[in-house]
């Protein structure tokens, strides 16, 4: 907006407008994000989470430096190892200082990001902008029985330096991360130390790998490429080319009839819908490794080669994800749709840190449920001692905040609900609980008509909220024309007296509006106005 045209205003505290709009549209937006008790959830997670093993889900215990060493002795006698400290897991920085330790220390070689460079004598350069992986290269071992007391030594270094954590790289193999604070006895399963990052679905650490934290895939969707089945596939498959076909030739054009020639199909005037679904199949997933004769007619003459077909679905997909115009993006986006991720089905996260629990639930689950639910089930947690003293201030903050959402009437909502499918009411509410939970003072909030998508039995609870924002030490200035928030405002002012630029007029004032005196000023007001102005 245009800055008005005064000068000078004096008096007015730092305000805050929470208007009748929804939130982020950021797929990664979520109601607990939104309100910020996702962020506690997380931390009570990190400080109280039980793990347990997503391959034997069986509660894990910290391993002893005694079965680290069981288990390493257990690969078969002449395998190769190296006993690495992990002592930086994905940071940035340079790490020059901490490299020159580690030589003094008597480290001779370090893994950075994969690659050995010897201390001190080759020159390491490292981006300081990027995220890297450190590893102290601390022995070097084939495993044989009379190695026991050495790997020991190596091993309990290796935990000093990296946090109780060392890695094993067993050549030719997966390397394995053992630690000595969380570890399934079984399969070796290990944790490393629970910290609130790794329950985010917006860092790599918590993020599911195919989705990056999202909970969906987008893919092309059959239905959309062929919108209408009644037609050939030289004009009925959308976005690659075919929809466009004349009878000129067209690449297109010869993948389709070289692929029908191959396996005997005529596909000139067929229907896509009288196709053999097999060969449908061929056309849009691929034909794998079974390479198909195609030949083309170009200026240059009539061209042949012989190569498996990609198929549409994998052509689109792959040219979606290389292209660099974001138009073209859009484009093939348009040919899209979404489908839950099947590698964490829409839960976000890792598997592995899906099978952290607080009681029963894992923090998906948590998130899944309903606020007021949520409310219950963390109220009536069974837990130890040790637990209780850790999870006190965390849990009194969640509890707290998820009061407030109930107060203005929105208990129903689960916090792992997508924040742009809000409604313009719930988006306006989420925003005035949390800065209720913010316990600001001294602020000058605007509310665009907030009772708005609001059932007439929840007002109350709208007006204790208010309230409360009031109680804090702020200045409420609501825009509204519901007849229970006037009542129960400290003073009415009604503005006009008509809309947009043909108001801006202060036409009635009176303090204490909590009487029925109020109602009786705001109506005199507007009958006075059209008594008046007979003509408008």
């Amino acid at each position: 907006m245009e800055k008005p045209d005064v000068e000078s205003i004096d008096g007015l505290s730092p305000a805050i407008s929470i208007d009748q709009k929804t939130t982020s549209k950021n797929p990664r937006s979520t109601v607990g994000t939104v309100t910020e008790i996702y962020d506690y959830i997380r931390l009570l997670y990190a400080r109280i989470g039980v793990p347990y093993c997503p391959n034997c889900h069986i509660k894990i215990e910290k391993q002893s430096i005694d079965q680290i060493i069981d288990n390493i002795m257990l690969l078969p006698e002449g395998t190769k190892i190296q006993v690495l400290a992990p002592v930086v897991r994905g940071r940035k920085g340079e790490f020059t200082k901490q490299l020159q330790g580690y030589q003094k220390d008597g480290f001779v070689r370090v893994r950075i990001d994969g690659e050995i460079y010897e201390l001190g004598e080759d020159d390491i350069k490292i981006d300081r902008k990027k995220k890297h992986e450190v590893e102290l290269i601390v022995d070097r071992l084939v495993i044989k029985k009379d190695i026991v007391s050495r790997l020991t030594e190596s091993v309990e270094t290796a935990l000093k330096h990296a946090e109780n954590m060392v890695l094993i790289d067993i050549i030719g193999q997966k390397p394995v991360l053992y630690s000595c604070n969380y570890a399934c006895p079984q399969c070796g399963f290990s944790f490393q130390e629970l910290t609130p990052r790794m329950f985010s679905f917006n860092n790599p650490f918590g993020a599911c790998p195919e989705c990056t934290g999202i909970g969906y895939l987008m893919k092309i969707d059959e239905d959309l490429i062929i919108p209408d089945k009644s037609k050939t596939l030289y004009d009925g498959v959308k976005a690659f080319g075919s929809s466009t076909m004349k009878k000129g030739d067209t690449m297109a054009k010869m993948y389709f009839e070289s692929i029908g020639k191959h396996y005997g199909i005529e596909i000139k005037n067929k229907k896509i819908k009288d196709l053999p679904r097999w060969f449908l199949e061929k056309i849009l997933y691929g034909t794998g490794d079974e390479e198909i004769d195609f030949e083309y007619l170009s200026y240059a003459g009539i061209r042949k080669f012989k190569a498996p077909f990609e198929g549409v679905i994998p052509t689109l997909n792959r040219r979606h994800s290389e292209t660099k115009s974001q138009g073209m993006r859009e484009f093939y986006e348009m040919y899209m749709s979404n489908s839950p991720c099947h590698a964490c089905n829409g839960a976000r996260l890792k598997p592995e840190i899906l099978s952290i629990k607080i009681g029963t639930k894992n923090i998906n689950e948590l998130t899944d449920m309903s606020i007021n639910k949520i409310k219950d089930y963390l109220e009536n947690l069974k837990l130890n001692k040790t637990q209780a003293v850790i999870s006190e201030l965390i849990l009194k903050e969640i509890n707290l905040r998820l009061q407030f959402l109930m107060d203005v009437g929105l208990e129903y909502l689960t916090l792992s609900r997508n924040a742009g499918s809000l409604s313009g009411g719930e988006a306006q509410r989420i925003r005035l609980a949390t800065q209720i939970g913010s316990g600001l003072t001294g602020v000058l909030y605007i509310l665009d008509e907030p009772s708005i998508g609001l059932h007439q039995r929840d007002n109350d609870k709208l007006l204790a909220t208010l309230k409360k924002l009031r109680d804090l030490g702020n200045t409420l200035l609501v825009v509204e024309h519901d007849e229970d928030t006037m009542y129960a405002a400290d003073q009415i002012i009604d503005i006009g007296p008509g809309a947009g630029v043909h108001g801006g007029q202060v036409m009635a004032q009176r303090n204490s509006g909590r009487n029925k005196k109020c109602r009786t000023i705001y109506y005199w007001a507007i009958f006075k106005w059209k008594k008046t102005n007979s003509s408008t």
